[in-house]
């Protein structure tokens, strides 16, 4: 596990405190490699400086992470720090032809991140869904205060699911008009930091000592649980909001979600316990040693000293993470929404025998232009929702308006969304649809005490609904959009535009991202399709 003494956060921090704020540079070349990640399938990944995996990004609040990004590989390419603002910086957000053009083969750009807030984040590839082949690690941004809870020392623990094949071959088969849908489903297997699951190195505990585990899942597809059997958790953040703290015993997350959760070692050394880690889906066949996956490990507190095991019955009445009932510390009120959007997710098969993904009545698909460049170059029609194409369903939203939306989830399947340049609140779960199963317990209304948790990645469950809110007060196009990269490239997003007349009194595109696009034929200005007024000519015709 990747270890970070406490000590040496405090010094970065004290320095910050005396005003000086770093410039952390990374220089990354991204290229392919040939690799066996899960000790069964060797295949084509994406690594950076010929690593897989490559090393966690560390930086304190204030700072300013520069990253110079080489693209080796033969398509484009751009990286996105999932639950970073990027206030007054919109086209850094990286999403591939929403706020850039992709970084062309052989070119290079650099990203400047503002690391404003402190949390758990991540960062991944944002171009043709390259997180899935790899290019993805965790980046901790470490604050400049005490945490809400004392600790010792830091533990990150990082959770992917990897597959036998890359992502675009496989979408291929998804999309194959002439092949059976859904396609049969596929087992990943599990890596901790970076490597097979079944080969991590124990986590040593040292009695008394309290430790902070920062838990992200990189996963693209499945969910993992995480849990330390005979030791309680107490979760003091989510996705980068700091929370009251909160006891349970284990960690649900879903492909995106962070949390960190503080831990007291036992006083003594006579047991050592093992951790839990499961990898699972809820929506394919339940096969012993296939779904789910486990991956016990050890945590030592001495060597050589017995494993104290946890009689299974327990562990079937544990209490896992559940946002609706984490209180944000700041204790921010819950906000009163000006306008509400009750979108409904769903899949259409079209008339060309290909099944597409349905959010907000329609399957997302980006336009000629980069949204982000239209929202600065057409004036005052930049309001207008017409001028982004009819397959953006792009939003304009008024600078502070609070939006609700309500994401119903009417399936069999999980869900998770992922709102770019914004944390939101999590106000109420409720039940929607007809359950396939009438004999299930009905599903419960449940709402947020006090005050809301905020985060920014959120688990939609089956036959359910989830109620989110969020200020308006990023200008800029933000992306939300389902985190299974499957349901992402098969449609499942929408875009926010967020205040375009404040954005282009307040902000410029770069000039290396406009010569970017232009180097690549790409239109930089007009509407989706690159022309002027209304004039929609050249979008590709939506599906029928």
């Amino acid at each position: 596990m990747y270890r970070a003494l406490l000590g040496t956060t405090i010094i970065v921090a004290a320095s910050l405190l005396l005003g000086q704020a770093a410039r952390v540079v990374h220089d990354w070349d991204i290229g392919y490699l040939t690799l066996n990640r899960d000790g069964y399938n060797t295949r084509r990944v994406i690594g950076v400086n010929g690593q897989l995996p490559f090393p966690p990004v560390y930086v304190t609040k204030g700072d300013i992470l520069a990253i110079n990004v080489h693209n080796s590989l033969d398509v484009p390419t751009s990286i996105h720090a999932h639950g970073i603002f990027q206030k007054g910086a919109s086209y850094m957000d990286g999403a591939g032809l929403i706020t850039q053009c992709g970084i062309p083969p052989g070119e290079n750009f650099t990203y400047e991140i503002n690391a404003d807030r402190a949390g758990t984040f991540w960062i991944h590839g944002h171009y043709n869904h390259q997180n899935v082949d790899g290019l993805r690690t965790p980046l901790v941004i470490y604050d400049t205060v005490p945490a809400v809870l004392d600790y010792d020392e830091e533990i990150l623990i990082s959770l992917e699911e990897w597959y036998d094949n890359e992502f675009i071959p496989h979408m291929k088969e998804i999309l194959n008009p002439l092949a059976p849908f859904p396609p049969p489903p596929s087992f990943p297997y599990g890596l901790i930091n970076g490597i097979n699951g079944n080969k991590t190195r124990p986590i040593t505990f040292v009695p008394g000592r309290k430790y902070r585990l920062r838990v992200v899942s990189m996963s693209t597809t499945e969910w993992f649980k995480f849990s330390l059997p005979g030791h309680k958790l107490q979760i003091i953040e989510a996705d980068g909001i700091d929370s009251v703290p909160h006891t349970v015993d284990g960690l649900d997350l879903g492909p995106g979600q962070r949390y960190s959760a503080v831990v007291t070692a036992h006083d003594t050394v006579m047991y050592n316990y093992e951790y839990n880690i499961t990898l699972y889906a809820n929506f394919v066949p339940y096969i012993p040693g296939m779904n789910p996956r486990y991956y016990p490990g050890l945590i030592e507190y001495k060597a050589g000293t017995p494993v104290k095991a946890v009689a299974q019955t327990d562990i079937s009445q544990f209490v896992w993470s559940d946002d609706i009932v984490l209180k944000a510390l700041d204790r921010q009120p819950v906000l009163s929404a000006d306008k509400t959007f009750d979108w409904t997710i769903s899949s259409k098969k079209y008339s060309n025998n290909i099944t597409l993904s349905i959010l907000d009545e329609i399957s997302f698909q980006p336009p000629l232009v980069p949204p982000l460049f239209s929202a600065f170059t057409m004036g005052d029609l930049a309001l207008n929702s017409t001028i982004y194409g009819p397959q953006t369903r792009a939003h304009v939203l008024r600078l502070g308006e609070v939006v609700e939306i309500i994401v119903r989830n009417p399936s069999t399947l999980d869900h998770i969304m992922h709102l770019h340049g914004h944390a939101f609140q999590v106000v109420e779960y409720g039940p929607t649809g007809v359950p396939a199963d009438p004999e299930a317990p009905p599903i419960p209304e449940r709402t947020f005490s006090d005050w809301p948790m905020r985060r920014d990645t959120v688990v939609v469950p089956p036959f359910q609904y989830v109620k989110i809110r969020f200020r308006a007060d990023n200008p800029g196009v933000w992306m939300f959009h389902c985190h299974m990269d499957v349901h992402f490239a098969m449609g499942m997003a929408v875009l926010f535009v967020e205040a375009p007349d404040v954005l282009q009194r307040e902000q410029t595109i770069p000039q290396a991202l406009i010569d970017m696009c232009q180097r690549q034929g790409i239109a930089t200005s007009g509407n989706g399709a690159g022309n002027s007024g209304f004039n929609l000519t050249g979008l590709p015709p939506i599906p029928s």
